[in-house]
């Protein structure tokens, strides 16, 4: 996620955008134009931090009021360092790959949209001695509005205007559908807004019924928490907080995902962490779900000298790490290879030796190391996938 408060010129000891670049720059030198065997790009959202507005003009019309929530009082800034110095950074970024000609597809998150606000109605406590972690004493987040997200990733945006593999987009391309090709098969990838409305999930319908028969991909920001449940955060749950407006994860699955049997993969992040799952949808034919959010991590800041925060946990630049997902449709039953990378620390998570002893702690204590590291690292069998999609071509 950039942060424009975590680069130099804010008194950083580093320039922490460039793990995103790193990010961006590794991947376009694997990709396929390359010589590599990397063929399309899945961004889950959050990429960057901040917004540019106290509430957009939209739901303030509908009647929604922002309050003061001193637990989200950095998160919740809207500052114009969002279009000076985050949203070009992105450009920045895309743009290694629109150079190379690699198809992508971004979900926008809720720190994506144009403002984020603590609401009116669910007060926050502010003399709490302990969070924990709901409503009742950190009250409930809102968004609103994505008109930053089209300025860099609109569909009428060089990065897919024009381009034959970006097949359809819904308001503007807040949501998004692509196209590539691997293994003997085209792909289909579906890239939708946060929890969205009805509208939306009409809309992909539709792009799905256009493409019959493609082995599809869905991409949404919150989805699967840690536990692989399929349930928001409840102090950003926009299904509760506004209903008419938006699909909580299990309404996403029930009236969308069961329904089309192309469906047979979900990406997500938000929540921070990684989590796998797997149901049968109507068909009986598995999907498979996956989360992997490491914007929480710090290492790397720890390693910068940067001192850990009031909470005692290391400043949060993801550490860039970053998920593979290798196809192999070529074998008698085809297989997924979950692996996760990061360019900043040159290896994979069952390569760099310290990845437990940074990790596990703040988020699976419970595992031992081996087990923590597999989570990262796994193959899964996609046993149905010949009988859904038939043999390469």
């Amino acid at each position: 996620m950039i942060d424009y408060k975590h680069q130099k010129a804010r008194g950083f000891p580093f320039d922490a955008s460039e793990l995103f670049l790193g990010e961006m720059r590794w991947i376009a030198d694997h990709a396929a134009s390359r010589g590599g065997d990397l063929v399309f790009a899945a961004a889950v959202g959050d990429v960057w931090q901040h917004q540019s507005l106290a509430i957009d003009p939209a739901h303030a019309t509908r009647g929604f009021k922002a309050i003061p929530n001193r637990w989200f009082a950095g998160e919740l800034e809207a500052t114009p360092q969002t279009a000076a110095v985050e949203l070009p950074m992105a450009r920045q970024g895309y743009e290694l790959l629109a150079a190379i000609g690699l198809p992508f597809g971004v979900a926008p998150g809720n720190h994506d949209h144009d403002a984020m606000w603590s609401d009116s109605r669910f007060e926050p406590v502010s003399d709490a001695r302990e969070i924990d972690m709901t409503p009742k004493t950190l009250g409930m987040l809102h968004i609103g509005g994505l008109d930053n997200f089209r300025s860099v990733f609109g569909a009428q945006r060089s990065f897919f205007a024009g381009k034959p593999w970006y097949v359809a987009s819904h308001d503007g391309g807040t949501s998004s559908a692509q196209t590539f090709s691997a293994g003997g098969y085209t792909f289909l990838h579906v890239a939708l807004v946060m929890a969205p409305s009805d509208a939306v999930l009409a809309w992909a319908a539709s792009v799905i019924a256009a493409h019959p028969g493609l082995p599809t991909i869905i991409t949404t920001h919150d989805y699967l928490n840690a536990k692989g449940e399929r349930r928001a955060n409840p102090i950003i749950d926009l299904a509760a907080i506004d209903p008419s407006r938006h699909n909580n994860a299990e309404d996403l699955w029930r009236k969308l995902i069961v329904k089309h049997d192309q469906i047979f993969l979900v990406l997500c992040g938000h929540h921070h962490g990684v989590a796998t799952r797997t149901d049968p949808n109507d068909a009986g034919h598995a999907v498979l779900q996956l989360l992997a959010d490491y914007q929480d991590r710090g290492q790397a800041s720890l390693d910068a000298g940067v001192a850990p925060n009031p909470r005692h946990q290391p400043v949060a630049i993801g550490d860039g790490w970053l998920r593979v997902l290798t196809f192999d449709t070529a074998a008698p039953v085809p297989t997924l290879r979950v692996r996760t990378y990061s360019p900043h620390y040159d290896g994979y998570a069952e390569d760099v030796a310290g990845y437990s002893a940074w990790y596990k702690g703040h988020e699976s204590p419970e595992l031992d190391d081996r087990a923590f590291v597999a989570k990262d690292s796994f193959s899964v069998s996609l046993a149905d996938f010949r009988a859904r999609f038939g043999a390469p071509r």
